[in-house]
């Protein structure tokens, strides 16, 4: 037994010592390390490991780019989007890849590599939306309000829009990129309106209302009463329509077409000069919509009735007195 335990013991002695010869001989294992002058969204990452890079970065840029906040200002409004509810997700792990195998191809030049951030662009873009719908206006046009003796403009107002796909755009990238400012002031687009107050008061110093309920018409000029005038109107079966219209022609003398009407007796669907005695339009011609105008009349104990077929009679003298005074284009209130 003595024997066989010396042989054994020999034995692990030289196994042993192999051992210690084979450790010796092995190279230690070399770890790769990132190159010279390689960063990750500036921050310096040269001369680290891939891990050693990952727990640099995280420390560095995990608790902003994930736990952190989108914020927009416009038009004296906030709104806010945090990183958690646009999904943003961090990958230092694969960012630190990126630079080792981005110092790998640099051959020394220096080399900055972005991180490598995942966010939801639906949830960007959805929230950028709601921003531009907010904030979204029409320009807004100045009105013509007419009443009976009186003109009033209504202000205009500019419009105001942002380019919502682009602040989405900028969103994102600022989510990526720990180096962008996360505070947002988008450019207001204001649209301008097609029509101005000074630009509708200077179309419309000229206006005529007609009251068919007391037979008379107002010239208006600038927004003041300048001279009234008795007329007739339409009667029951032919009425004057009402609304806001505009002269659309004037005519000296005008050439009767005459309606195809059962009320025109022989003369329906024919035409009548100018001037001549048959021809009820006397002197002068306002037409404002469909054969409906202002227009004189021989028949003068109709003033202040409702005797015509829709027109607006009026005594020959005052016809002719309006007619110079009022351009093509003066809007006309019937009421």
């Amino acid at each position: 037994m003595s024997l066989l335990r010396i042989a054994i013991g020999f034995c692990l002695a030289a196994a042993v010592a192999v051992l210690a010869v084979n450790a010796v001989a092995q190279p230690p294992l070399v770890v790769e390390r990132i190159a010279a002058g390689v960063s990750a969204a500036g921050h310096d990452v040269s001369g680290l490991t891939v891990e050693e890079a990952a727990a640099r970065l995280q420390d560095v840029y995990g608790e902003r780019l994930e736990r952190g906040s989108v914020t927009v200002r416009a038009a004296d409004l906030t709104w806010r989007l945090t990183t958690a509810k646009a999904r943003v997700r961090f990958d230092a792990l694969r960012s630190a890849q990126r630079a080792l195998d981005a110092g790998r191809g640099a051959h020394g030049s220096p080399v900055d590599v972005p991180l490598a951030v995942d966010y939801s662009k639906r949830r960007v873009e959805r929230f950028a939306g709601r921003i531009d719908r907010r904030l979204r206006r029409k320009p807004r046009d100045s009105q013509l309000r007419i009443s009976l003796t009186r003109v009033r403009v209504t202000h205009s107002r500019r419009g105001r829009d942002i380019d919502g796909r682009r602040l989405a755009r900028e969103i994102g990238q600022a989510l990526k990129d720990p180096r962008i400012g996360r505070v947002f002031k988008p450019e207001l687009v204001r649209p301008k309106p097609k029509l101005t107050a000074g630009e509708l008061r200077r179309s419309a110093t000229t206006v005529i209302t007609i009251h068919q309920a007391t037979f008379t018409l107002r010239l208006l000029k600038n927004s003041t009463v300048v001279r009234s005038y008795k007329v007739a109107v339409g009667q029951a079966g032919y009425p004057t329509p009402r609304g806001l219209f505009a002269i659309q022609s004037k005519q000296v003398n005008p050439v009767w077409s005459v309606p195809n009407s059962p009320w025109a007796g022989e003369l329906a669907g024919s035409t009548v000069a100018g001037g001549s005695a048959a021809n009820p339009l006397k002197a002068r011609w306002m037409g404002i919509i469909a054969g409906v105008g202002i227009h004189g009349t021989g028949q003068g104990d109709s003033i202040g009735t409702r005797a015509s077929h829709g027109c607006i009679r009026m005594h020959v003298a005052d016809v002719i007195e309006l007619f110079g005074r009022v351009p093509i284009g003066t809007p006309v209130l019937i009421a």
